[in-house]
């Protein structure tokens, strides 16, 4: 027993501080079409992939923000730039992106997933009295058709029998909690799943064609809160949460297949963003992850075609602690927090 845990120990620990073989030639000419690159770690993306040579789409919600990103590409080497506005929310917009860069490059090698949609006020500030929007009582509005990837890849749209009638809710008692209030607004949470997890399948599934023909790679830039859910932030957790079971099991079902795609699930820490830090300063001990080195560790993942990557490193140590220890006391959950037993009552 104890040289097996020396042995494990040891290839851990090799695994943790051995380097890659990235060569930077390989993303030389290669075909990127890059979600979320206004700012932030998707901002860092293109600028890496362009001094790289790589031909980029880039695709975010703001056109302003994306034209100076494209500037900023082309000034950096890219031998070839195009940018589309999108807002992911939209269950028709995937497919006009692909369309796009499909029509401008002529095929993918990389498709980078790292768009992000605005989380509710309150779920990511880890605060229970900011957590008082889950009790607004939502609009009846027309949920869009849910759509499933069917073994060929295919985007199919789920039948629907119409828009069900909303249900009278109970006067909330007790403590709010994100978790259950998600579950029972889920027309009004619709979009955060749209932007957050529908569009990756959809984009996935549309884009596959093509990098099964070039044998390309998809990156999926995740959060470690896709591996360790923590307190007040129920929808995001639970949109990360499904990214790693679909991309985990599609892998399992391409190799079964023979298809030779790449699947690289990239565990980012706190964004290296003003916005991002606002959110939490004096809320959570956290630090933000500086975006240049996080952007690289994401391209050198997937040029590497290695099945995760974990920026910082030692996020890798904290998912392997959750199947440790899955049931944290709330005095070791408090310790993220600038919360006390008396805030949370």
């Amino acid at each position: 027993m104890k040289v097996l845990l020396l042995a494990g120990l040891g290839a851990l620990f090799f695994s943790y501080y051995w380097d890659d073989n990235f060569d930077p030639a390989s993303l030389q000419g290669a075909r990127v079409l890059l979600t979320g690159a206004s700012a932030g770690v998707g901002e860092e993306l293109a600028y890496h992939y362009a001094r790289l040579g790589s031909h980029l789409v880039l695709t975010a919600h703001t056109e302003a923000l994306l034209q100076k990103v494209v500037g900023n590409c082309r000034k950096l080497g890219a031998p070839k730039v195009f940018f589309i506005a999108a807002d992911m929310a939209s269950p028709e917009v995937p497919g006009r992106v692909v369309q796009f860069a499909l029509d401008k490059l002529g095929g993918l090698d990389y498709l980078v997933l790292n768009h992000l949609g605005a989380t509710p006020a309150g779920t990511r500030s880890r605060s229970v009295q900011a957590t008082r929007w889950l009790l607004q009582v939502p609009r009846p509005t027309a949920p869009s058709a849910p759509y499933l990837l069917s073994p060929g890849s295919t985007l199919l749209p789920i039948p629907t029998s119409g828009p069900a009638p909303p249900r009278p809710r109970p006067p909330h008692q007790g403590p709010a909690s994100p978790g259950l209030e998600f579950l029972r607004d889920a027309v009004t949470r619709s979009r955060h799943l749209q932007v957050n997890f529908l569009s990756y399948v959809q984009l996935t599934s549309l884009a596959l064609p093509s990098l099964t023909d070039s044998k390309g790679s998809l990156v999926v830039v995740s959060s470690l809160l896709g591996h360790v859910p923590t307190s007040f932030s129920s929808p995001y957790s639970a949109a990360k949460f499904a990214l790693d079971g679909f991309f985990g099991s599609l892998r399992r079902e391409l190799d079964v297949q023979d298809v030779n795609v790449a699947i690289t699930m990239c565990i980012l820490g706190l964004r290296d963003r003003a916005s991002t830090a606002e959110e939490v300063r004096g809320v959570a001990r956290a630090k933000a992850a500086p975006g240049p080195k996080a952007a690289l560790a994401v391209i050198r993942g997937g040029a590497t075609r290695a099945p995760g990557v974990f920026y910082p490193r030692r996020l890798h140590l904290l998912g392997l602690l959750r199947g440790w220890l899955p049931h944290p006391k709330a005095w070791f959950i408090r310790q993220e927090l600038n919360v006390t037993a008396a805030a949370t009552a």
